[in-house]
């Protein structure tokens, strides 16, 4: 990723190398989930930290509203699904990032400087 590429504190990076375990809300069984990211980087005070990132499409990253229009129905039911399965694997990621003293942190298009 070239935000990472560039970041003048990266210090080093690996993708989808971490697997954290998360229970689904919808099938209620336990899975794997793989974060984007794991970065380890300088912080403002020059401390090296670590980081795991999870890359998501802005509008992935709020709960979906209501829908008023029945021909929305399908759709409303997949944003559902999607953020409920994305809130058990965030969820996750935050406590297993808190057990080993590290950050997490959902990066959108906005963060990264992407125009859609």
């Amino acid at each position: 990723m070239m935000w990472l590429d560039k970041h003048p504190d990266v210090i080093q990076y690996s993708s989808e190398e971490i697997v954290v375990p998360y229970k689904s809300p919808i099938d209620m069984r336990w899975h794997r989930y793989f974060p984007d990211f794991l970065v380890k980087m300088r912080n403002a005070n020059g401390m090296t930290e670590t980081v795991m990132i999870e890359v998501k499409p802005a509008k992935e990253t709020t709960p979906p509203k209501p829908k008023k229009a029945r021909t929305h129905t399908r759709t409303y039911l997949n944003e559902v699904y999607t953020w409920g399965v994305n809130s058990a694997k965030w969820d996750a990621a935050r406590e297993y990032c808190k057990d080993r003293g590290w950050k997490f942190e959902i990066m959108t298009e906005k963060h990264l400087g992407i125009i859609i």
